[in-house]
């Protein structure tokens, strides 16, 4: 038995056996191009304040030629010197980390108890698992989160700081002139 296989530009390579002179029968077929391309925008920057404590990261998606079952949703962050897998899909910390579907193409990250340890490059990334074509699976640009650091905790220890300095330059200040006033009267004697 010969094997033959037939390829076209947008299907799968389908193996067809030869089983009697120039009659082809094809046992297995596709039948369907996979033509899904996915594309992936986000936000470019997203600023908290000192003061939120829950953040909502939001990333969309639109898809062409691909099926109607749901997409896998995927989040990653990059920090300074490593990257981190937060939900592929499930999340690692589900406390923290929260996936919302807000509409059909509209999806969220939802970040609690949020701190400035939290900057980071927030990344969605959207996957047609049951399609073979490389654009099926797409991530987002990257959203840059940054939360404020509090600046009036900041103001607060900058006063505390200069106070510790002003007691302590008074401090010298009434010790050098105790000492001279002793010195004059005891030299006075």
């Amino acid at each position: 038995m010969n094997l033959l296989y037939t390829v076209s530009e947008k299907q799968r390579i389908v193996p067809c056996f030869l089983t009697v002179p120039h009659i082809t029968n094809c046992l297995f077929s596709t039948g369907a191009t996979d033509t899904c391309q996915v594309t992936v925008t986000q936000p470019r920057f997203q600023e908290a304040d000192y003061s939120t404590h829950t953040v909502f990261l939001t990333c969309t998606f639109s898809a062409s030629g691909c099926s109607s079952s749901p997409p896998q949703v995927l989040w990653f962050r990059f920090l300074t010197n490593k990257h981190e897998d937060l939900c592929t899909p499930g999340c690692t910390d589900q406390q923290k980390y929260k996936v919302h579907l807000l509409s059909e193409n509209n999806i969220s990250l939802q970040i609690n108890d949020l701190t400035v340890d939290d900057n980071a490059v927030y990344i969605c990334g959207i996957a047609f698992s049951d399609s073979i074509s490389p654009r099926s699976k797409q991530v987002g640009d990257g959203t840059v989160l940054t939360k404020t650091a509090d600046k009036q905790h900041s103001n607060g220890k900058l006063v505390f700081i200069f106070m510790i300095i002003a007691s302590s330059l008074l401090f010298l200040y009434s010790t050098t002139v105790l000492t001279f006033f002793v010195v004059y009267k005891v030299g006075s004697k």
